[in-house]
């Protein structure tokens, strides 16, 4: 990372919220639900699948997951409505894992029961590590109940991940697999970009050796590249994976995954919520500094 981009990403805190909205939009469908309905539109125009995903974590008050469940069960309408080619994403702490797990497994169930229903799929996704056990539990839960329509995510950085792996392949999961995100402690992530990657090329060998389907999410072309080879190596139909990205990132090696014949599946966020997730996604892209700096002095 340049110098001036390290600056730039160091003083977001301090750039007005509307210049950083009008930079991040790129990553943000918009803050409603149509917002969504007409991006995802888009994307299925251009022979993409889509994931859905209402943005907001870490809620503090039980009521206030009654809101964000109504919201996601009203994607499931939309998406009904619309004919989308999407499914939805969850996140637990959202939907009160850290206030009452028995709040939050009855509000997941409900999505995963009316997805049921429309023959939809329901991804949950994994957080920071202090999650990691309960969310994995959840999944199990909802599985042994009967419910086969829903994925779980395992995140490459992560000491444990082989491990979570060889125990869920066993259990036909159906994987998102991911570098990771959040700051974990050297004792339990590797730090390494490249020790990251190779243990993201050597789960995602585990996961379609034992037979899962496998989202696999990156921007990255070594990673891209690299799992190429392992599915031209054991000759996969193309309807036993896909590729995930994320809306706004790398667009046009996105555009060259569809090209090249691969399933890709557009992640497509939403909702009020968008400021920190916004953020975030700078922060992880700093090459964006430009188009920051540009913002401010075109005003």
């Amino acid at each position: 990372m340049s110098l001036f981009n390290k600056v730039v990403v160091a003083a977001l805190p301090m750039i007005p919220r509307a210049i950083v909205g009008q930079v991040a939009k790129r990553y943000i469908a918009g803050t409603r639900l149509t917002d969504g309905v007409r991006t995802v539109k888009d994307l299925n125009g251009k022979g993409m699948m889509t994931t859905m995903d209402l943005l907001g974590e870490d809620v503090s008050e039980a009521h206030e997951t009654d809101a964000v469940r109504d919201v996601i069960l009203q994607m499931w309408q939309a998406i009904g409505e619309h004919r989308l080619i999407a499914n939805v994403s969850v996140k637990p702490t959202q939907l009160g894992l850290k206030i009452d797990q028995e709040l939050c497994y009855r509000n997941v169930r409900a999505i995963v029961q009316r997805a049921h229903e429309l023959s939809n799929f329901v991804r949950i996704d994994m957080e920071d590590a202090s999650t990691t056990d309960d969310t994995i539990a959840l999944y199990r839960r909802l599985r042994a109940e009967g419910f086969a329509n829903l994925g779980v995510v395992i995140q490459a950085y992560l000491h444990r991940s082989e491990a979570d792996v060889r125990a869920l392949v066993k259990e036909g999961a159906n994987f998102r697999l991911c570098k990771g995100i959040y700051n974990e402690s050297p004792s339990i992530a590797y730090k390494e970009r490249q020790e990251i990657r190779d243990n993201f090329l050597k789960l995602l060998r585990i996961m379609l050796e034992g037979g899962s389907y496998v989202g696999i999410a990156t921007h990255d072309d070594p990673l891209i590249e690299g799992s190429y080879k392992i599915v031209e190596s054991m000759a996969l139909e193309k309807k036993k994976y896909e590729f995930q990205m994320l809306l706004g990132v790398r667009e046009g090696r996105r555009d060259q995954i569809v090209r090249d014949g691969h399933r890709l599946r557009v992640y497509v966020p939403f909702g009020e919520q968008w400021y920190a997730y916004s953020t975030r996604r700078l922060k992880e892209n700093p090459q964006m500094a430009w188009y920051i700096t540009k913002a401010i002095f075109t005003r």
